[in-house]
């Protein structure tokens, strides 16, 4: 085993070991890829069972990063897959270098170590950045000219699908995992009905409305996965040039897209405005939605001709992400034990507290999630 192997930590010796041959594979004198294996330290780990490792260049600026991707656990074929379509979409993502699919090993290019919300770096304390700078506003500019380039690459039948059983799927972790095994609340017939209700409306409004618009959706597409010391690339002369316009490059790089599904329009866009680690006031995100909504409609994407509609699908469908995420929150802590997403609920409840208050058909929703908040319901619908 390499020193560089023994300085990342292994809990399965064997995997350990199959790395260390692996690594080997890949920076041998006569390969490709030219790397330092003694510059070998850990990148990050997300809320799966991956993790990324960095590895410098062996001569000159530059690194490299690996995916750790038990395959036992994690399947690597959605991202090769992914990471492909937004290569074609003239996209910044990490490109697929190596990949050894029975070990789930994989090596990317490097993105550089800056996260969109790194670059934001709001006080540990701070729940809400009240003030977004006009560096800020760029950053999200460059954002939303990201995401309308990979929803004007989209095309049916090539993602799975955002269905029904997707969506239900999603929101029955709420009541799983964050109503009954967090909170241990079991509810009763009348608080069941509700739910049942209100899901059943959260379905229909993000599969129904702007007429079931569908595009590719990321999952995750907010500041944490964007990074901002991409370098503006012209896109390759094969790239794909999207409807609307020249292709071009993006100064953002995009990560963590293995998740992809063909689904509502309104899902990125909320994604990235009702952030899971940060808040904004709803000035600026009305200011950056309504913007999105202008170079998606130029573009000639079907987000409609009325905003004010769209901006109800957008609630509607951050409802649903929120939820879901509520509840998988509470399974990252409960079965996976990663306590540390728990401290980012209070956020998500707001979310939730804050769009059911704007619509009477959701009033039952916020009284319930005021009784498992041990809360008092205020009530003031805006429709």
């Amino acid at each position: 085993m390499t020193a560089s192997t023994n300085a990342i930590a292994w809990a399965d010796p064997a995997r350990a070991g199959a790395f260390s041959t692996w690594l080997a594979s890949i920076t041998h004198p006569d390969g490709p890829h030219k790397l330092n294996p003694q510059s070998l330290r850990l990148a990050s780990a997300d809320a799966s069972f991956r993790r990324y490792l960095r590895v410098d260049a062996a001569a000159g600026p530059g690194s490299y990063i690996i995916m750790d991707a038990p395959p036992d656990k994690e399947d690597c074929k959605p991202f090769v897959k992914v990471a492909g379509l937004m290569a074609n979409a003239g996209l910044e993502a990490p490109r697929v270098l190596a990949w050894d699919e029975p070990t789930g090993f994989m090596l990317l290019s490097d993105l550089g170590a800056q996260t969109m919300m790194e670059v934001i770096q709001p006080p540990p304390e701070v729940t809400a950045v009240a003030q977004p700078t006009a560096a800020h506003y760029e950053l999200y500019m460059d954002a939303v000219d990201a995401l309308v380039r990979w929803q004007l690459s989209s095309k049916p039948g090539v993602l799975p699908p955002y269905d029904e059983a997707l969506l239900s799927r999603e929101l029955a972790l709420f009541p799983e995992w964050y109503v009954a095994k967090h909170r241990g609340i079991t509810l009763d017939a009348a608080g069941q009905t509700t739910l049942d209700k209100a899901f059943a409306q959260i379905k229909a409004s993000n599969l129904q409305s702007l007429d079931g618009a569908r595009v590719y959706v990321h999952r995750d597409f907010m500041p944490r996965n964007l990074m901002v010391n991409v370098a503006p690339t012209l896109v390759a002369s094969h790239t794909a040039q999207p409807p609307g316009g020249a292709a071009s490059g993006t100064r953002l790089g995009i990560l963590d897209f293995q998740d992809a599904v063909y689904g509502p329009i309104t899902y990125d866009i909320a994604s990235l405005m009702r952030d899971a680690f940060l808040s904004w006031e709803e000035d600026f995100v009305l200011d950056v939605t309504v913007r999105y909504w202008q170079k998606a409609r130029k573009a000639g994407l079907p987000v409609g001709d009325d905003f004010g509609e769209f901006y109800r699908a957008v609630e509607w469908m951050g409802l649903q992400r929120h939820l879901k995420v509520l509840g998988i929150f509470a399974r990252l802590t409960l079965r996976d034990g990663k306590p540390k997403y728990l401290a980012d609920t209070p956020r998500f409840i707001k979310y939730v507290r804050n769009t059911a208050a704007r619509y009477r058909q959701l009033g039952p929703l916020m009284v319930l999630l005021d009784t498992i908040e041990g809360n008092e319901t205020r009530v003031g619908y805006t429709f």
